[in-house]
């Protein structure tokens, strides 16, 4: 399989390889380096790193207001 690369440096994956790990517009994947080249992998949310968070998002009880949040001293 062959990718262009655009003047930008940007690249656009065939839809069946980012299908594969289930990555969509507006999704991160991560590239990291490995012995035999270079691995693509999905960028998950890193649930620990929302501790501020905890107790404010409620399981299928409405929803949140991220900016609201944001914007409260």
């Amino acid at each position: 399989m062959v990718i262009k690369i655009t003047s930008k440096r940007q690249v656009t994956f065939p839809a069946n390889v980012s299908d594969a790990p289930g990555v969509g517009p507006g999704d991160q994947i991560e590239l990291e380096e490995g012995p035999n080249g270079f691995i693509l992998r999905p960028r998950r949310i890193d649930y620990f790193r929302l501790g501020t968070l905890h107790g404010k998002i409620r399981r299928g009880r409405g929803t949140f207001d991220l900016q609201a949040f944001r914007e409260q001293r």
